[in-house]
């Protein structure tokens, strides 16, 4: 069980640009997103592997990715 949402940023260059805005955020929150780039796509899934699913850091970590973009 997860969080999946994709976001389309125009380009590849676009995409690695909005990958590494993620980096800050998770680092802050010591939790990390999987993610997959397909040229102009990012797909971001947030879950946390060590309960099983989610948590409170899952949705606060969503809002940070939407404040994103």
């Amino acid at each position: 069980e997860g969080i999946t949402k994709s976001f389309d940023r125009g380009d590849f260059v676009g995409s690695v640009k909005f990958v590494d805005s993620l980096v800050e955020p998770a680092e802050e929150m010591n939790h990390h997103p999987d993610i997959s780039i397909s040229w102009s796509e990012v797909k971001v899934t947030l879950s946390t592997h060590s309960e099983g699913g989610l948590t409170a850091n899952d949705f606060e970590l969503a809002a940070k990715i939407d404040a994103l973009v």
